[in-house]
């Protein structure tokens, strides 16, 4: 609930600085206002041996809402700056064979290579500012990219391992059973271990189909994996890497 009141009135905000703009600023200027879904995923790029297989993706609410200016420099190219509210999730269960794991079972904190179900899910909230170049097709089509920097307000990454085993320590260790029931899961949470701040490249297009309505698809490339330098529990960088799949109402 609290996200969505953010939200609300980060978008209404939007709004008002676009049509102030719009009514002070000359006619070369675009202002559009966005509304998307995000779908992806924070993955390592190469899938490692030691992920056998992805079981389950879930559809999580992520959504985007933002606004762009848009100025023609020369012949058909432009610059346009943005500023997004977004919000990008995860819900996945994978398969894994002697993966490096931190867990908790009971009281206990297990380090070591686990082999079984692995129930993964995480969140991230942030705003985020995209500073992209363009080129324009006609006066419908518009193509885009460059870089972007997302400020993360709230993050998390938790979940639980199943239906599978731990050896403390390495390969050889002792070994832990984990089981299917809710007491006989183990469960971790590296959210403290996250950034707070994440850089990438984004690429897109939108296809105005109206006057003032269009749609547009985009690809955001983390280039700085979410867990912070110093974290070795997850031995792969995890990459965000989203989708996106929105509308977009022309102000001017």
């Amino acid at each position: 609930m609290k996200k969505t009141i953010i939200l609300m009135f980060a978008l209404l905000a939007m709004q008002w600085q676009c049509r102030t703009m719009a009514g002070n600023i000359g006619d070369d200027l675009g202002l559009k206002l966005r509304f998307g879904y995000n779908l992806g995923g924070t993955a390592p790029l190469g899938m490692p041996a030691s992920i056998r297989s992805l079981d389950k993706f879930c559809l999580t609410p992520s959504f985007m809402a933002g606004g762009d200016a848009w100025m023609p420099i020369k012949n058909n190219f432009g610059v346009m700056a943005g500023f997004r509210v977004e919000n990008k999730a995860l819900n996945v269960e994978i398969t894994t064979k002697m993966y490096h794991m931190e867990v908790k079972k009971g009281d206990s904190m297990l380090d070591g290579m686990y082999t079984g179900r692995v129930r993964q899910r995480s969140r991230e909230w942030m705003i985020t500012i995209p500073v992209e170049a363009t080129y324009s097709i006609g006066e419908k089509v518009l193509l885009k990219a460059g870089p972007y920097m997302s400020v993360l307000l709230d993050k998390s990454f938790e979940g639980y391992v199943y239906d599978g085993y731990l050896r403390q320590g390495d390969p050889t260790g002792p070994k832990v059973t984990m089981g299917s029931k809710e007491d006989e899961r183990a469960t971790y949470d590296f959210s403290d271990d996250m950034r707070s701040l994440q850089f990438g490249i984004a690429a897109g297009v939108d296809w105005q189909f109206s006057q003032r309505f269009g749609v547009s698809a985009d690809l955001n490339w983390g280039l700085n994996g979410i867990f912070k330098k110093d974290f070795k529990t997850v031995e792969q960088t995890l990459y965000p890497i989203y989708g996106t799949i929105g509308v977009f109402y022309r102000l001017k």
